[in-house]
């Protein structure tokens, strides 16, 4: 996708969060309405992340459909370590854990659940330190996708976050339990 068209693209689904948060809480953000748009898109997509490794039965994080594909378990652990490289490079640095650390080494719930709450936190730290400002900078994309802003590599975690929870949501549903953002 072409940069410019990836800008107007943030720029309208930003706006559209700013106006909605503005419906809800009374005003928009002042100043910084894009990052402050990302930061409430992320914790949205962090909280169903969060809460389906919490809700999910431990005996069913090993649990998947068809052999093809991942179990509960590894999905979450996949974007644990997917968290750390989005938000790494976001943030201009290494990422400390690679992607797949997290699937070939945290086996039981406790571990997965401890390795998403830590991604998150360390991709919180990275979303409050982001303005609008530096969300425009360009830096080098993870997974080779080439150079783009701050805030693609943001988004893209996000979008990873929401893409990987409905895959959850089916796992939840073959079970015969509710998915967290259905419970609330």
């Amino acid at each position: 996708m072409h940069t410019k068209h990836m800008i107007l693209i943030l720029a309208t689904v930003m706006s559209a969060t700013v106006v909605a948060g503005a419906q809800t809480r009374g005003a928009a953000p002042a100043g910084n309405p894009v990052s402050q748009g990302l930061r409430e898109s992320w914790d949205g997509a962090k909280l169903n992340i969060k809460e389906s490794g919490e809700q999910m039965p431990e005996a069913n994080f090993a649990f998947k459909p068809v052999d093809t594909v991942r179990t509960f378990g590894q999905i979450l652990a996949h974007l644990a370590g997917a968290n750390y490289v989005f938000c790494a490079a976001a943030k201009g640095e290494n990422p400390p854990h690679a992607e797949d650390e997290f699937e070939k080494t945290a086996t039981t719930r406790a571990q997965i659940v401890k390795a998403v709450a830590d991604s998150n936190a360390y991709c919180d730290g990275v979303f409050a330190s982001m303005d609008d400002r530096k969300l425009a900078e360009t830096i080098d994309m993870p997974f080779n996708m080439g150079k783009a802003s701050r805030a693609k590599a943001l988004v893209a975690n996000i979008g990873h976050n929401n893409e990987h929870y409905g895959n959850l949501v089916t796992y939840f549903r073959l079970k015969g339990l509710v998915p967290p953002s259905s419970r609330r």
